[in-house]
């Protein structure tokens, strides 16, 4: 039997920088078979060393996370870091949390306005906010957290650290996916005063696309889910679900193009590249 039919495990992982039972981070497993993405069930990790524990699960298998991989080129140069991912992550592991949030925070209060939060080109073409973060959405202090563990699990990290193993680790973004079909309308909220009737309404209708035919034309996958599981990610609130599945399929795609460098682009592997057909078409366009 051909390798490209036999099914491979998939995951997508919605993150956070301090899980909890309340808000542990989120792990859809599933199974790619040919084109078919079967979801099979969601993993939760309320503490860091189970988290780590499953990156030592044995490969094949690809793994998409939503968290940035890497800072900007601009701050790693500033800074004097090495100009290598796994040489300026490694300095980052050795600094506390403490230290690390107020040199981000020093750093951006000591640059001119429009220049404190710079971004990476993956950041701009896909509407993210900078990882250099550390508020609101704090995905600088999901960076602190999650790029030293990647590097010690000693699986591939694409683009930014490509190793001879079998465990692949791609970076995702689930917005990307959801505003495919429902622009720019929120989907999810962690705040219980605006868990709204309205937010159920946009989650339903983002898993009638991804389980209809546009799936397939966007991201050349089919998606195999049961009711029941596409039930409980409609009444989630805040969504952790829901973002991992999206990550799942946008790991899936990557998949599919795993002769074409799993659709990224070369030239990526300091500050890291976000995963989807999007991406990696308005790079090229600009290209």
């Amino acid at each position: 039997m051909s390798t490209d039919v036999q099914a491979i495990p998939i995951f997508g992982l919605d993150f956070t920088s301090a899980p909890s039972r309340r808000k542990p981070i989120t792990c859809m497993h599933c199974q790619l078979k040919a084109t078919t993405l079967i979801v099979e069930d969601c993993l939760l990790f309320s503490q860091f060393s189970a988290f780590e524990d499953f990156l030592q699960q044995p490969g094949p298998w690809l793994l998409a996370c939503d968290f940035p991989f890497g800072q900007p080129r601009q701050l790693i140069t500033n800074l004097h870091w090495p100009t290598d991912w796994s040489g300026y992550v490694d300095v980052v592991s050795n600094m506390d949390k403490a230290t690390f949030n107020q040199l981000l925070i020093s750093y951006s209060k000591e640059r001119p306005a429009g220049d404190k939060l710079h971004q990476r080109l993956a950041d701009r073409l896909a509407h993210a906010i900078s990882p250099m973060m550390m508020y609101r959405i704090p995905v600088g202090k999901m960076f602190y957290e999650g790029a030293p563990r990647l590097l010690r699990s000693g699986a591939s990290i694409l683009p930014c650290y490509p190793r001879s193993d079998s465990r692949l680790i791609i970076e995702g973004y689930p917005a990307l996916v959801a505003r495919r079909w429902l622009g720019k309308r929120s989907y999810k909220s962690d705040e219980r005063a605006r868990q709204t009737a309205e937010l159920q309404q946009a989650r339903t209708e983002l898993l009638q696309s991804l389980r209809s035919p546009a799936l397939q034309d966007t991201y050349g996958i089919q998606l195999e889910i049961s009711s029941q599981l596409c039930q409980q990610l409609i009444v989630d609130p805040m969504a952790d679900q829901l973002d991992a599945l999206l990550c799942a399929i946008q790991a899936a795609w990557s998949y599919t193009q795993r002769h074409q460098d799993y659709g990224i682009p070369r030239g990526f592997d300091i500050d890291g590249w976000i995963v989807d057909p999007l991406t990696l078409q308005l790079f090229s366009k600009d290209s």
